[in-house]
């Protein structure tokens, strides 16, 4: 029989009712996701879903790695079906691990037994296999504990299915099942980790950045249109509205006190993120917002910037440190890119003193001088959208 990937479920085999929706909604994002390795048949049976390549041109590679990254997927391994029949699981494990089991100088077999109409149980299944492997490979000592290999052994519903180690899948939910939501891309390290940490709760994702020309280059916005496509691994397919954002910061710079700069400015993008959100049907903001990193994201700063939003703000950072940011950067794939010296329009205009303990009466008077639905009207008109899709695997 030909190698299969099975893949465990994490919270989703925790649902009720519903499960059977985000099964097949995690069935449908794998499909997609495998589609440029092969043609693959994906199943779901018993908490597992299962790939099997229709061909044998099929990148398997390629596609165990792209598994790897689909959210709602707990762990990820290669395995080798067999007949349910304990000589033939025997005959898999030896033909299927041979290398691993000449390298390893301590084993054990654990078994488990989703068909409980097999004959065997559990223990009699690793007893049985794990003697004969002794047998196979005498330089071999069994170890329980912490054995070198673990052959693990699956009895299911349609085969007996062999295999090593798995590896740790990417958690979370499938995408499409917590809604849409528009999140808020910058250059930065923050936004992109805020993006990864909401997806992996099920959010299909809208991005915007607001591009400030000619403050800001031709390089930052293709810096960001690459950061975009660096989370589409885990995200998914994703379209990236750029607003035209020169104009609105000229205007803030001419009629505003220096201090007040970035606050108002996040007021705007704030406005038109949500904006942006109700066109595309989008039910949040998501923001890579994190409590008192800088001047702008003081709690009373964060409250009078959401405060022109009527959608809930999400900040899935907000809580963390810088270091914990960056580890989860350099897991993603982002941190190179996010720390190219392209800057963004939120560092052009950068107050030498910001106000980080802002009053909201007082932003509403400074804001008498802005027309802010005419500028927030032609920001929208402005708009470039750009489809952000996965590049191709080289």
């Amino acid at each position: 029989m030909n190698e299969i990937i099975l893949l465990k479920l994490g919270e989703v085999a925790l649902k009720g009712l519903n499960r059977h929706t985000f099964e097949d909604r995690l069935a449908s994002n794998i499909r997609r996701r495998l589609q440029r390795y092969g043609s693959f048949r994906v199943s779901s049976k018993q908490s597992a879903i299962y790939v099997e390549p229709q061909d044998p041109a099929c990148d398997m590679d390629g596609a165990y790695a792209a598994c790897k990254q689909v959210f709602g997927v707990v762990a990820v391994t290669r395995a080798r079906p067999c007949p349910k029949d304990k000589d033939a699981v025997f005959h898999c494990a030896q033909n299927y691990l041979d290398q691993e089991l000449r390298r390893a100088g301590t084993f054990k077999v654990e078994t488990k037994r989703a068909d409980k109409r097999f004959p065997m149980n559990s223990m009699e299944i690793s007893q049985y296999v794990g003697g004969l492997l002794h047998d196979a490979y005498p330089h071999l000592k069994v170890d329980v504990h912490k054995p070198e290999l673990c052959v693990h052994v699956e009895i299911r519903e349609k085969a007996a299915y062999v295999h090593g180690p798995s590896q740790p899948g990417a958690g979370g939910l499938p995408i499409g099942m917590g809604g849409t939501a528009v999140s808020l891309l910058s250059g930065g390290i923050d936004s992109p980790v805020a993006c990864y940490m909401i997806a992996k709760r099920g959010v299909q994702l809208e991005l915007v950045h607001f591009f400030s020309p000619p403050y800001t280059s031709v390089q930052a916005k293709e810096k960001v249109i690459q950061l975009a496509r660096e989370l589409t691994p885990w995200c998914g397919r994703m379209k990236l509205h750029i607003v035209p954002f020169t104009e609105i910061q000229e205007e803030i710079r001419r009629a505003c006190p220096e201090d007040h700069f970035t606050l108002i400015m996040r007021r705007f993008m704030m406005r038109l993120a949500e904006g942006v959100a109700k066109r595309v049907g989008a039910r949040a903001l998501v923001t890579g917002e994190c409590l008192g990193q800088v001047a702008s994201q003081t709690m009373d700063a964060l409250a009078v910037s959401g405060e022109v939003c009527t959608l809930p703000v999400l900040r899935p950072v907000i809580g963390m440190d810088k270091e914990e940011i960056i580890r989860i950067s350099r897991k993603i794939g982002t941190f190179d890119t996010s720390i190219l010296p392209f800057e963004d329009c939120c560092t052009v205009f950068t107050p030498r003193h910001p106000k980080t303990h802002p009053h909201l009466d007082e932003v509403w008077e400074y804001e008498k001088a802005l027309d802010v639905p005419a500028l927030v009207e032609k920001a929208l008109a402005g708009i470039e959208r750009i489809t952000i899709t996965m590049e191709e695997p080289s």
